[in-house]
């Protein structure tokens, strides 16, 4: 049995990743300061004797005596409802949040593994983008907080690991969807979803034909699992290569969720990416890992998420 710490533990892919370690006999010490986290995403484990929950900010210091195997740093305000929200925490948690589950750690000669992302790539000038793209960030826009918070969170990760030995991975997560997300997440899935169960109006920003790729969590969870497991210290790309327009999400979803409302179009928020498609290569080469669960069939899964959601809030 392995002791794991994960940070955002009741956050969307948190609470996955705290699922699959309990569900294969490990112990897990979750953290959440539940400012975007939900607690009800761990409730069906309160009375599992090999889970414990911390609510705690970890840009605070915390000291942990516990020997701890391995470390999933997934704390983070990943919406941008959320880091447009809390700016000045959102560049705290990627800087001193992730020094502290560094020396974490450090002090008991963990695995650690941190969340990065692909907006880290920003507005990207190369298509796909590859782990040696170096990416087109605008540090001072409204994106920024973000986008840099990550690119640091991979920067002190790397020098803990050239510095001090430190056995480190850096999962780079592109456009993860599934049950959980939050219903106000401000993500496009969500939002489309329950335009979609309302009857409301779509919203795409832009003219919709900017892309995205998006994959099924079952799948995230099971290449961050590869990722984790195997002596690989360079950011290596967690996403779905099959790339569709938003426009086109729309349209699935409507074939699901047979709508009255009409597209409405605003304008494109700053600095928003006109294209987001990762290479996998590297991933399927050294994890040998790639997703496999269809968008049509995942939406599926997700919609049934929000329509019991729903139910129970009526």
């Amino acid at each position: 049995m392995k002791t794991i710490l994960i940070t955002g533990c009741c956050g969307f892919i948190g609470s996955h990743l705290t699922d699959y370690f309990l569900n294969n006999h490990n112990k897990v010490i979750g953290i959440d300061n539940l400012l975007t986290g939900d607690i009800s995403n761990i409730k069906h484990h309160y009375h599992n004797k090999n889970f414990s929950f911390l609510k705690h900010d970890i840009c605070l210091p915390i000291e942990i005596e516990e020997k701890i195997d391995y470390i999933l740093h997934f704390a983070s305000t990943a919406s941008p409802a959320d880091y447009l929200k809390y700016p000045i925490k959102t560049l705290k948690i990627g800087s001193l949040g992730t020094e502290n589950i560094l020396n974490i750690g450090l002090k008991h000669n963990s695995i650690v593994l941190v969340a990065s992302t692909s907006e880290i790539y920003g507005d990207p000038l190369e298509h796909p983008q590859n782990e040696n793209y170096f990416g087109n960030v605008n540090p001072v826009g409204p994106r920024g907080v973000y986008d840099e918070a990550k690119r640091y969170l991979e920067a002190i990760t790397s020098a803990y690991k050239n510095k001090y030995k430190l056995n480190v991975r850096i999962a780079r997560i592109f456009n993860t969807y599934g049950p959980r997300m939050r219903p106000n997440d401000g993500r496009a899935i969500p939002n489309f979803i329950n335009q979609a169960l309302n009857n409301d109006d779509f919203t795409i920003y832009g003219d919709g034909t900017q892309t995205r790729s998006f994959c099924y969590i079952d799948d995230t969870i099971k290449g961050i699992i590869k990722l984790l497991k195997i002596n690989y210290q360079l950011p290596i790309n967690i996403g779905n290569p099959k790339e569709h327009s938003i426009k086109h999400l729309v349209k699935i979803i409507i074939e699901i969720i047979p709508s009255s409302g009409k597209i409405i179009f605003q304008e494109l928020p700053e600095n928003d990416p006109k294209v987001r498609k990762p290479d996998i290569n590297l991933a399927i080469s050294v994890l040998k890992w790639k997703p496999k669960v269809d968008l049509k069939d995942g939406l599926l899964k997700t919609i049934e998420f929000y329509k019991n959601i729903n139910k129970f809030n009526t």
